[in-house]
């Protein structure tokens, strides 16, 4: 990279003006290709659609920003077949509705032709109706719990067979454990997550002894994990999500003296970001299983690590998965866009999403690649152990997995439920 670049110079050219504007214009695109009027001239408009405030600040903003890094890179680069990305940035403030409200101002009257944001599944949900009958492009970077199949979003965070597949069959025969207590919180992912587990469970010979949920952003967590003390078990699968509510949780659990050598988390959520917000040495011992962790020692992902510290100003700030999910996004966006141009069509939203059909991308955490029937992303499955210095030692790390969002369902490699023609209910 030529030009070196951070956050503060980003946030002095970038499209912020777009955060403050409210309302929308009382017209309706009918046409697809007038999304093209985004990508004349030397520009192309583009949204980048996060909560900047709210509850959800801490996660979404590293998003946010990785996003306008990678925006940053490549307008730095030559841009996109030579025209520059320009960034509309939106504060969704940890809402749904906000969510709604902002998606809808981006693709009706900002004209943005592609947005890459949002974090949770809710937020997911919210702008899907938005892109979906507006014919527009949506870039989701979260793990989520799959059973979904939409034409208009571009899944680059990992589904269950992703993190599960791997994870499980490890707890049951590396770590020895059999009785295994899946914890979570009250929401779609934890749940879609544990009946996943609990049929790779009984494949590996083993056990769950209690499925418990406590509300999204709970942190009184004393009685459960007594529960889990008194409940005979050997390993912990979490599932919780939301970061105040997995620091409550682990220092819960050193507090009541458990270690993680007695009875290890396992968690499929936990990232360098919650471990940093938590305190390190209450993660300490503990397991995660994603496709990224900082501690890739590929050389490429230690420039990313270093590029993300100066962008950020911040020694610091640490990279995780679906900030790293946020930042390839947008460079397989950037060579499906070149692919459309360079075919001297119009560069339009669905142009984009035909053009992604298997793409591959040398990411800083190993080559992904989009399915060209669910627009999910192939990835490498890893577990990593957290250390006293809040990063993880990888553990282990399994062949690249293709997406299976229906997974829950029975969906296999060979007989796929979500293809370019849409989901097939008849075998759910």
């Amino acid at each position: 990279m030529s030009t070196k670049l951070t956050r503060r110079k980003f946030l002095g050219t970038s499209a912020l003006a777009g955060v403050a504007a409210t309302g929308l214009p009382h017209i309706w695109l009918k046409d697809e290709s007038l999304y093209a009027n985004a990508a004349t001239g030397s520009e192309i408009d583009v949204g980048v659609l996060s909560s900047l405030t709210g509850p959800l600040e801490v996660p979404e903003r590293s998003l946010s920003d990785a996003v306008r890094m990678a925006i940053q890179e490549i307008n730095a680069n030559g841009g996109v077949a030579g025209r520059m990305i320009n960034a509309i940035v939106e504060d969704a403030a940890s809402d749904p509705k906000t969510f709604n409200e902002k998606a809808g101002k981006l693709v009706i009257r900002d004209r943005t032709i592609t947005t890459f944001g949002g974090y949770t599944t809710a937020s997911r949900l919210a702008v899907r109706p938005i892109y979906e009958k507006r014919k527009n492009l949506f870039f989701f970077p979260t793990f989520y719990e799959g059973s979904e199949c939409s034409s208009n979003i571009v899944y680059t965070g990992a589904v269950p067979n992703q993190q599960l597949y791997n994870l499980v069959p490890w707890m049951v025969n590396t770590l020895g454990k059999k009785k295994i207590f899946i914890v979570g919180s009250n929401y779609a992912f934890p749940k879609g997550m544990a009946q996943v587990a609990k049929t790779l469970l009984e494949e590996n010979d083993a056990e769950w002894v209690a499925d418990e949920y406590l509300e999204l952003g709970e942190t009184e967590w004393g009685a459960m994990v007594n529960k889990i003390k008194n409940s005979g078990c050997d390993a912990v699968l979490s599932n919780v999500v939301s970061g105040p509510s997995i620091a409550a949780f682990y220092r819960e659990f050193k507090n009541q003296g458990i270690t993680q050598t007695e009875i290890p988390i396992c968690a499929t959520v936990a990232t360098e970001i919650e471990i940093s917000s938590m305190g390190n040495e209450f993660a300490a011992g503990s397991y995660s299983s994603l496709p990224y962790f900082q501690a890739i020692t590929r050389p490429e992902n230690k420039k990313f690590v270093a590029d993300w510290k100066e962008f950020n100003n911040d020694e610091n700030a640490v990279t995780h998965d679906p900030q790293h999910s946020s930042y390839f996004g947008v460079y397989l966006w950037k060579q499906a866009s070149e692919k459309v141009l360079n075919a001297g069509e119009k560069l339009t939203p669905m142009a984009i999403h035909e053009a992604l059909r298997d793409i591959e991308f040398d990411a800083p955490g190993g080559l992904v690649k989009t399915h060209a029937e669910n627009m999910h992303t192939y990835f490498t499955p890893r577990i990593a152990q957290w250390g006293a210095d809040g990063q993880g030692i990888i553990v282990d790390e399994g062949e690249t997995l293709a997406p299976l969002p229906y997974a829950i369902s029975g969906e296999a490699e060979g007989n796929l439920y979500c293809t370019a023609s849409g989901l097939d209910s008849s075998k759910l």
